[in-house]
């Protein structure tokens, strides 16, 4: 198994002692984190894409830029492209860009996008949305692939015999696709024999399991070998300790700001106490053991060969969150490498 480190860059006050970061604060913890996560042994560390508040990462191949210089071996995801917002000729541009000055470390994880603030900026509604995602996709890939282009479609000018500068380190790049609950984004990697991200957040395990089981039957239609499907998978919150006692002492007044938050914006919440949060949820929060068991539990569901969990802090400590990650990866991580056996990344193969 791979292990992931993803942040969307929230903007907000900490969950526990109320402290705010300046901007340029949370941006020097982010890199910070991607250089904890490469010094641990982590695989992998991704930056999201939003476009409204709370979040600050509407830019995410100048903060992986950074993070590719102040790092020289982990994988640099995004997390994800909002491919139905953007040109796809300027975000290749973008990703060819920073796929060479990573020295070919970059994987993107795209998707659609959420949120009406962000398609209002963009002019996206949410009839086009889907499509413009799916169409951008399509000529992402082509520029990725070919030294030059003819095309045209729905939501951009045609090119003719066009060529885009410069051209990507990697031949071609991995593309995942990301998915919380839609059908359309499984499609789209089925399709073209992807591998798939599941968002695996905010509610229990079934409407997920659902989804990867539609992503296998899609694939083996599209006539893609069943033992090549790849899949990955998200969690809803970690927290790791010696006991499971002391890791729902520390977890409790993070996920007690959570209720509240959730109240506030006037959102019902799906897990209501701790307990059912831990039980229910996609969380890992306990002691080692337990946290081996649980991903093993959602492995039989999944088939899933890479896991990401939340990067930022979100109310620990930065010494409680460096002794969690270092605890992960010293005591669970070596055990689901060696029960789950993942495809190489692509520098390894």
């Amino acid at each position: 198994m791979k292990f992931l480190l993803i942040t969307l860059i929230t903007h907000t006050e900490d969950p526990v002692t109320g402290v705010r970061l300046s901007t340029a604060d949370r941006f020097r913890e982010v890199v910070a984190t991607a250089e904890l996560a490469e010094e641990l042994g982590f695989d992998g560390y991704g930056v999201g894409e939003r476009h409204e508040r709370p979040f600050i990462s509407s830019a995410p191949p100048v903060v992986l830029s950074h993070i590719a210089a102040r790092t020289s071996r982990i994988r640099l995801f995004t997390a994800v492209t909002t491919l139905s917002l953007l040109d796809p000729v300027r975000a290749f541009e973008d990703y060819a860009t920073l796929d060479n000055l990573s020295g070919g470390r970059l994987e993107l994880i795209i998707g659609k996008g959420n949120g009406s603030a962000q398609r209002d900026l963009f002019e996206v509604t949410t009839e086009t949305q889907w499509a413009r995602n799916a169409e951008g996709y399509e000529l992402f890939r082509r520029l990725w692939r070919e030294d030059r282009v003819t095309w045209s479609g729905r939501f951009r000018p045609a090119l003719v015999d066009a060529e885009v500068w410069p051209r990507p380190l990697q031949q071609p790049i991995r593309v995942w696709h990301g998915s919380a609950t839609s059908r359309e984004s499984v499609e789209l990697a089925a399709k073209w024999g992807d591998p798939l991200f599941s968002a695996n957040v905010s509610n229990p395990i079934e409407p997920y399991a659902e989804l990867i089981r539609h992503y296998r039957e899609r694939w083996a239609f599209h006539g893609h070998d069943p033992a090549r499907a790849l899949v990955g998978a998200g969690t809803a919150g970690c927290y790791v300790a010696r006991t499971s006692q002391q890791a729902l002492r520390v977890y409790q007044p993070i996920f007690a700001s959570k209720l509240a938050l959730q109240s506030r914006l006037g959102l019902r919440p799906v897990f209501t106490t701790l307990e059912d949060f831990v039980e229910r949820s996609s969380a890992l929060i306990g002691s080692p053991a337990q946290i081996i068991d649980k991903v093993l539990r959602y492995h039989a569901e999944f088939g899933h060969q890479v896991i990401h969990l939340q990067a930022d802090r979100d109310g620990l400590t930065e010494r409680q969150h460096r002794d969690m990650l270092t605890l992960f990866q010293s005591e669970i991580a070596p055990v689901l490498r060696r029960e789950i056996p993942a495809p190489p990344w692509p520098a390894e193969s």
